[in-house]
C-alpha cells in the first residue's frame, strides 16, 4: 500500500521505495539526487546495486538504484536517476537534544498514526543490529502500536513549538518489551544526520551544502553567486553547522580548505590556468 501523498504535510521530502509491485519502506532526500534508508528495508532485494521506486510525497514516482551501503551501521543510499527531476525541497540538517519533541513526517499508509514523542537524552553511542557503533537518538513514541517496523527509514523531525522543523535523524529500530517479547516497546532508535553525514563521506561539498542548507526555491530562478560571495556563502554555513553540532568543528577546516581549493580551481579554469 501506498503512503498518503498528503501524509506529513510541509515536510514532503520524505519518500517510499519499493521494487515491482512489493513496497520495502521509507527513507527521504538528502538532496534531490541521494535518497537514504534503513538497509534492513532493501531485505529481499538483489546485493550491490539493485533497482528500486522511489514515491515522492507528491505520488510522483522515479527509477534509482542503491549505490551505497554501509552494513555495520544499517544504512543505504540510493541515487535517483539521471534525467528525473526533484522538486521536492531538501531538508533543513538539525541536532536534536534531550527533551525536545520529534516527530516522523512520514506514515506507512493512509490509516497508520503520526508518530510523535520526546527524545530521551540526546544523541548516544549505540550498538546497532548491524553490528555496527553508532550516534543515535534514543525516542520514546506517544503512540504504543506494539510494532513499529513500517516507520523504519523514515525521517525524524525537530518539533520544538515556535522553532523551524529540522530533519535531526532517520529511523532504524525499535526496543523489545521485555515482558511481552512479541511486542515492541514505545522506544525508537533512530541514527543521527550527523552519523549519516560521516557514514557515506564521498559526499563532495557542493552535495554537503545542498543537504544542509534550507531549500530557497530552484536553482534555475537564482542568479549565480560570484565565486567570492560562494566561498562567504560555504564559509558561513560551515560555521553555523559547527556551532548547531552537525558538523564536528575538527572537520570545518578541511571542508573550508576544500571550497576554497574549488572556487580557485573553477577560476584557474575559466581564466585558462592550469588545473
Amino acid at each position: 500500500m501506498t503512503a498518503d501523498p498528503a501524509a506529513g504535510a510541509g515536510a514532503d521530502y520524505w519518500v517510499e521505495l519499493s521494487q515491482g509491485q512489493r513496497r520495502l519502506g521509507a527513507g527521504f532526500l538528502l538532496t534531490r539526487r541521494f535518497a537514504v534508508t534503513a538497509l534492513h528495508c532493501l531485505r529481499g532485494t538483489a546485493d550491490g546495486e539493485a533497482e528500486l521506486t522511489l514515491t515522492l510525497a507528491d505520488g510522483t514516482r522515479v527509477p534509482g538504484r542503491v549505490c551505497r551501503q554501509d552494513k555495520e551501521a544499517d544504512l543505504a543510499l540510493v541515487e535517483i536517476s539521471a534525467g528525473y527531476g526533484v522538486a521536492q525541497p531538501v531538508p533543513v540538517a538539525g541536532v536534536a537534544r534531550g527533551g525536545e519533541r520529534w516527530r516522523g513526517p512520514y506514515r506507512p499508509a493512509p490509516n497508520d498514526v503520526e508518530l510523535t514523542g520526546w527524545v530521551a537524552g540526546g544523541a548516544v553511542p549505540y550498538d546497532c543490529e548491524g553490528g555496527g557503533r553508532i550516534e543515535a537518538l534514543q525516542l520514546t513514541a506517544d503512540q504504543h502500536l506494539g510494532d513499529y517496523s513500517g516507520y523504519s527509514g523514515g525521517p525524524v523531525e525537530s518539533a520544538e513549538e515556535g522553532q523551524a522543523p529540522a530533519v535531526v535523524g532517520i529511523l532504524l529500530e525499535q526496543a523489545p518489551d521485555r515482558a511481552d517479547p512479541g511486542r515492541s516497546a514505545n522506544v525508537l532508535f533512530a541514527a543521527t544526520i550527523r552519523e549519516v553525514m560521516r557514514r557515506f563521506d564521498h559526499f563532495d561539498v557542493g552535495h554537503l551544502v545542498a543537504a544542509l542548507r534550507p531549500a530557497v526555491g530552484p536553482a534555475d530562478v537564482l542568479p549565480p553567486p560570484s565565486p567570492a560571495r560562494r566561498v562567504d556563502t560555504l564559509l558561513d554555513l560551515f560555521q553555523q553547522m559547527a556551532e548547531q553540532d552537525v558538523l564536528d568543528p575538527a572537520d570545518v577546516s578541511e571542508l573550508r580548505y576544500l571550497a576554497l581549493k574549488r572556487v580557485f580551481e573553477t577560476q584557474g579554469r575559466d581564466a585558462g590556468g592550469p588545473v
